[in-house]
Formats: structure tokens, sequence, C-alpha cells
């Protein structure tokens, strides 16, 4: 859940209106609650709420029971940081029978207007892209094919046949310079491409580096401004739960979640506590 909501712009809810089965996900521990969190942390700023399950002989279309839901789980989102008014929608489906998924609701709830899933996605905005930005692939997953290929999502920059690139973190260096990578042949939907820019999700051959050498959260960035690497940085962290008798301090063991990134870490210092309200020390 988490590699796929880190390369998506929009994140969609699926909850289930059966009777007992939606208050198992709300409830603390829950995946419906967990999946929220996840999402917002990961940056998926928009949300839509997909209500299934709604021809379930227990719920049948009751509107009662879908403004149940709604009234729930608006306090939860807002709470964990979404602009419910602004960049989240709730939607009625029957995934088993298709219902509101492509053509919009008719026969059931007819007093209210509902818009389809499909329209939905299909009229979202693009979020803002910088293509003359400095060339970021995080990379999610590598294998060989007649040399080595490696799978992500441009995050930033563009990317063309016969570019020399890094892959970052590199532990080969020659006369002070990172061993550089080229591009050999780009596919985006497994269609050859000359040349791909941020938002698609591409597979890339490259020569100059073995397919053992790259670990999934490594990153094909531009030689130019190359991504930095550290070992150490300050970060500011927004603790939803701890484990039964965790205390949060120096010497915490965690793993840490960035794009592709699954990194054991440990907090080396608490620097200051910030009010979430006032965002000041």
């Amino acid at each position: 859940m988490i590699s796929g909501a880190a390369q998506a712009d929009v994140g969609v809810l699926v909850i289930s209106a059966r009777k007992g089965e939606f208050e198992t996900g709300y409830e603390r521990g829950g995946q419906t609650r967990e999946h929220v969190q996840l999402a917002k942390t990961l940056g998926l700023s928009k949300l839509f709420v997909v209500v299934n399950k709604m021809d379930d002989p227990t719920v049948n279309w009751s509107k009662e029971r879908y403004d149940e839901i709604e009234s729930k789980m608006v306090p939860f989102l807002r709470s964990s940081g979404y602009n419910v008014k602004k960049d989240v929608q709730f939607l009625p489906i029957s995934g088993l029978l298709g219902s509101n998924m492509k053509m919009r609701l008719d026969e059931h709830m007819p007093l209210l207007e509902w818009a389809c899933l499909f329209e939905v996605l299909d009229a979202v905005e693009i979020p803002p892209r910088d293509p003359k930005g400095p060339f970021r692939m995080p990379i999610i997953d590598k294998f060989k094919d007649m040399g080595t290929v490696v799978m992500g999502k441009v995050e930033s920059g563009t990317m063309r046949k016969g570019d020399s690139l890094l892959v970052m973190p590199n532990k080969f260096k020659m006369h002070g310079w990172h061993a550089q990578v080229k591009v050999l042949v780009i596919y985006c939907d497994e269609d050859k491409a000359i040349h791909a820019g941020p938002g698609e999700n591409l597979q890339v051959k490259l020569s100059g580096i073995e397919e053992e050498d790259i670990l999934s959260g490594f990153v094909l960035c531009s030689v130019a401004k190359p991504i930095p690497t550290v070992t150490e940085f300050t970060a500011q962290l927004l603790i939803l739960e701890l484990l039964d008798n965790a205390i949060f301090t120096a010497g915490y063991k965690a793993v840490l979640h960035i794009h592709s990134v699954v990194e054991e870490c440990e907090i080396v210092e608490l620097l200051q506590q910030i009010d979430p309200k006032t965002r000041n020390p």
C-alpha cells in the first residue's frame, strides 16, 4: 500500500457499507483508519471515499447508512489533516454490480445527484509538474533482461534516450566522480519512447551498472544536479500511535518509508516539541 500510494496523485479509499465491516475498519487499529493516515503522510492530498457494497442486503442502498458512514468519516478525515470540503469527495457504489462506476445511478437514491466514479476521476486536475527541473526517478524495482532494467515513476525533469545519468547512492567513483550510467531504451506502457517527463511510469534499460548493484529506493538522477545522499537528517514527525509500552526517545528504532525507500533507522536526539495547532515549538 505504501509503495503504491507514494507513486499516486489521488487516492481512492474503498469502504464497505455492510453492517459490521465498516465498523471493523474504522475502529482503532482498523485498516480504513490506517490507510487514511498513511495516504496523508505520503502526500496524497486529494481523496475519493468510495462507499462500496451499497447493494448488500444489510444496506439495500440505504441513504441513512450512507449518511452515517459519511458523518463518522468526516471528523476523522479532518483530524488526519484533510480539507474535507475541498479535497475529499464521497461516492456510493456497488463494485459487484458496477453501479455508479461507469454510469450514474438512476434507480437507486433517485432524489440525489451523484457523479459516478469514472466521471470524478476523469475530472481530476493533474498536479503541477516540472519537466525542466533536475531529473529524479525513484527506483521501485529492477531486473535483468539483456542488460539492466529499472522501473519507477519520474517525479521531476525529463529523460531522453542516450542521456548520461547517475544512480544514487553510488559506491563506484572514478577520478573523484561517481560512475555514470547511460539510457539505452525507455519503455512507457510497454512501448518504446525517445523521451519521457514527470508523472510517467517507466521501464529504463541502462548500461554502466549491474542489476545487483541497485536496490529499491535508489534514485536515477541528473549528473549536473545529483540527489544528495545522507546518513543523518533532521525531521519533523507527527506521532499517530506507538506500540504498547513503547516510549519515543533517543535510541527508538523505526522503519523509514520515503517514496520506494524502506530503511531501518534510529532516533538520535529529540530536538523540540511542536504544537500541532500553531506549528510553533
